[in-house]
């Protein structure tokens, strides 16, 4: 099952630095492991904002809200998830 998804981050602006330079370092850690397991299929910084669009390759809703309820920066996200479905005029996977 393929997913758009969205996320915002909002750090408070009185974030201990130190803290908030380890969630992003878990943050990047987690999403690598992701990446290279093929789960989180891809990954769009959105220009002007502290926010990334992503596809997810998941097998179930659950999975996916695991994966996101888990990632260190979920406390400081928004996120918007779209459930994506192939569309009919699109070419066949090579």
């Amino acid at each position: 099952m393929l997913f758009h998804v969205r996320m915002r981050v909002h750090l408070p602006h009185d974030l201990d630095p130190a803290v908030a330079e380890d969630l992003k370092s878990r943050e990047k850690a987690r999403a690598h492991e992701l990446q290279r397991a093929g789960t989180w299929r891809h990954l769009w910084r959105v220009a002007g904002c502290y926010a990334n669009i992503s596809i997810f390759d998941v097998d179930s809703h659950e999975q996916l809200h695991d994966i996101l309820s888990g990632l260190p920066l979920f406390p400081y996200l928004d996120i918007d998830v779209t459930p994506l479905a192939r569309h009919p005029s699109a070419l066949p996977d090579t």
